[in-house]
This record gives structure tokens, C-alpha cells and sequence, in this order.
């Protein structure tokens, strides 16, 4: 027998309309933070510290200190590894920061929201 009247789904009138103001507010509260990550900074360092590196929240390197004890002309290839390696480690902390703010805004559901946002 089928069943007549109600609503699709089950969602009341208002229904809808509670459903895209909590979106609504979570979007902004996603750019808001997105704002705020953006201007944050990351430091990481690698080979105990002679190789340091600095990000911001936009994934750009903005300083790199290089111990000068680590210089040297007949390794070059050492000092390359530990340059990409404190890079590589403040890019991962950046993320890392990133995954966890906007998660605490859609409550585990990823930061993109399947790409609504």
C-alpha cells in the first residue's frame, strides 16, 4: 500500500531550513579558521637542529637557518637532505594543524565536506 502525504525523506518544513543555517554557519566558521591557519607559522628542524625552517599556513617557506657547522663544500648532498627533510616536517605539522582545527568544525566529517565547501 503506498504511503501518502508526509514528507520526502522524513524532514519537516522547517527541517530544510535548520539543515542549510547550521551549513551556512559551519562554512563560515571553516573560512574563519582557514583565515586564522593561513597566517600561522610552523617551524621544524632536522638533524638536531642544524637545519631549521619556517612556514606559514599558506605552505610557503618564509626562512630557512642553516647551522654553519653543517656546511660543508664536500657534502653538499647531506645539507640538501636536511634542508628537504625540515621542510618536508613543517609541511606536515602545518596539515597536521589544519586536519585537526577543521575537524573540531565538522566533527570528524573531513575539512572539505566532499567538496560542498
Amino acid at each position: 500500500m503506498a504511503r501518502r502525504g508526509g514528507y520526502p525523506g522524513g524532514m519537516m518544513p522547517g527541517g530544510m531550513n535548520n539543515l542549510m543555517k547550521q551549513a551556512q554557519k559551519m562554512q563560515k566558521q571553516m573560512e574563519e579558521t582557514q583565515a586564522e591557519l593561513e597566517v600561522k607559522e610552523y617551524e621544524a628542524s632536522a638533524g638536531g637542529g642544524v637545519v631549521t625552517v619556517k612556514i606559514n599556513g599558506k605552505k610557503e617557506v618564509t626562512e630557512i637557518k642553516i647551522a654553519e657547522e653543517v656546511v660543508d663544500p664536500e657534502d653538499i648532498e647531506m645539507l640538501e637532505d636536511l634542508i628537504v627533510a625540515a621542510v618536508n616536517e613543517a609541511i606536515r605539522a602545518q596539515a597536521d594543524d589544519e586536519k585537526e582545527q577543521l575537524g573540531k568544525i565538522t566533527g570528524g566529517m573531513g575539512g572539505g565536506l566532499g567538496g560542498l565547501f
